[in-house]
């Protein structure tokens, strides 16, 4: 195909958008409601994955040192841990800190503290991890570290914390796959439509020697282009929606301690994502049922 030729045939494209533009807005319609619902499902993600990282900072690892240790024997142990490869942060929390926020949370019953000489409680590491995957593998390296006498920590949280977080990505992925596929499956199917109510333009186009390749492009622009513009679309309508959602919910998860991510942050991301999805299957939609078309009115030309 030659340059003028496909330049030509480019302005056919957008020509026809304006030309078909009912059936162009049914596509670009279908398109927009798979997209908003992929991207309500990627924010809905974003927020939970959010979540997850808060609950895992609560999920701490409480290092108690040897209560004989002296203060050289502690910094060292604070300096081993942060050593450690998946540790995140190490916190250092002094025994006479320790009992006197005791003293405080028990209020009343701190009166069993009164005839005691000695403190009870050793010096302690509050250490939080980087990853929860290597959870066991850590706190055995944390153990190993010499004059650490004793570690509470919640095995059980983490594990389920891993798996919620492995649910919830897997739960995700298969969204998009699925919503991906019914969007192809639709806009290719309005497309071979929108091709049934041209079927005089391109039986023209035929009988005057046109080759498939001329006949396909103009619907190959077109289907880009309304993939295009309902991924900019959409990101405008998923922008709209999670803004009301985070005034009508935002103060009932303020008060539980939670709230929205910001959609900014995604914006742009997710519009690629958008573009990659809208001009896949809007182009790839509209060669599929050309294809199609031209096969069913047996006019496949193989030497184009």
């Amino acid at each position: 195909m030659k340059g003028a030729s496909l330049k030509y045939l480019t302005r056919e494209g957008f020509r026809n958008i304006w030309v078909n533009r009912l059936m162009s807005l049914a596509s670009v319609t279908v398109l927009l409601a798979c997209l908003v619902i992929i991207g309500v499902g990627a924010m809905a993600y974003f927020n939970i994955d959010a979540l997850l990282d808060k609950v895992e900072e609560q999920n701490v690892v409480m290092v108690f040192v040897d209560r004989k240790a002296d203060s050289e024997t502690v910094v060292a142990v604070g300096e081993q841990l942060a050593q450690i490869d998946n540790i995140d942060t190490c916190d250092f929390i002094p025994k006479e800190e320790a009992i006197k926020k005791q003293i405080e949370e028990m209020g009343v019953d701190s009166a069993i503290f009164e005839g005691l000489s000695d403190n009870p409680l050793p010096d302690t590491y509050r250490v939080t991890l980087k990853d929860l995957a290597q959870f066991d593998t850590s706190v055995a390296a944390i153990k190993a570290v010499p004059n650490v006498e004793s570690v509470r920590e919640n095995s059980d949280l983490a594990s389920k914390l891993l798996s919620v977080r492995k649910a919830v990505t897997i739960v995700s992925i298969g969204l998009v796959a699925m919503l991906f596929l019914v969007a192809l499956f639709i806009i290719s199917n309005t497309i071979r439509i929108t091709m049934f109510s041209r079927k005089l333009e391109i039986n023209i186009m035929k009988a005057v020697g046109a080759t498939n390749g001329f006949i396909r492009w103009p619907f190959f622009v077109e289907g880009i282009l309304i993939g295009i513009i309902s991924s900019v679309v959409s990101l405008g309508v998923l922008w709209g929606l999670y803004e009301v959602m985070l005034k009508s919910f935002s103060d009932v998860l303020s008060g539980l301690g939670f709230g929205f991510v910001p959609f900014l942050p995604y914006a742009l991301p997710i519009l690629g994502v958008f573009l990659l999805i809208g001009v896949f299957t809007g182009g790839v939609g509209s060669m599929i049922s050309m294809n199609k078309y031209l096969r069913e009115q047996g006019s496949v030309v193989s030497d184009e």
